[in-house]
């Protein structure tokens, strides 16, 4: 169902339906191949971007010790005294110019003495610091049946195209059917007399 062109996500967890017309090896090229349908004026509100096999990557981006946790509160609590100071002289009389200093200090001194007690409150079990993602293995990019093979031929421009399931004889598949990436589409029982 269509709301002023665009396509209504449902609100509970559903599987997408459709064709896998392309799979890529990364998420930036799943993009790219969308952004390439939507430039020939495809109706991109029929397409969904699947991952597939799904991994949590904490990569990790250096060493935590007591220097570096205290600078990195007094950063995070000056930007926040930044931000009450900003408030605060805005409403403030005039004479009073001294407040955005003094509230980057205070935020400052707050973010660095709580940094540092939370440090040395986890006892070293967590030394490092880090950054996390999710990413999928393989990214596939899914059409509705009646539009599949428009979505196949303009995107074997920029490559990535899977076969359509029986792509010679037997036609579009049902909605809600996808091709692995890196399957072959099942193929059909040979029919006539076997020798």
């Amino acid at each position: 169902m269509s709301f002023s062109g665009t396509t209504r996500v449902p609100k509970a967890p559903t599987l997408p339906q459709g064709e896998t017309v392309a799979a890529y090896g990364t998420y930036l090229e799943a993009q790219k191949a969308v952004d390439h349908l939507a430039d020939h004026q495809f109706p991109v509100q029929l397409v969904t971007i699947v991952g597939t096999d799904l991994r949590m990557v904490e990569r990790v981006t250096g060493r935590l010790s007591y220097p570096r946790a205290a600078l990195g509160g007094f950063l995070s609590g000056a930007w926040f005294g930044l931000f009450v100071g900003l408030l605060m002289s805005l409403f403030s009389t005039p004479g009073t110019s001294s407040l955005l200093p003094a509230a980057i200090l205070i935020g400052g001194a707050f973010g660095l003495i709580l940094s540092v007690v939370t440090y040395s409150l986890s006892g070293g079990k967590r030394d490092f610091t880090s950054s996390s993602q999710i990413v999928a293995a393989t990214y596939s990019v899914l059409c509705r049946s009646e539009k599949a093979h428009v979505a196949r031929q303009l995107l074997a421009q920029v490559g990535g195209v899977t076969p359509a399931w029986g792509a010679s004889s037997a036609g579009p598949s049902p909605v809600g059917t996808t091709t692995p990436a890196g399957q072959e589409p099942p193929q059909a029982p040979p029919t006539g007399p076997q020798g």
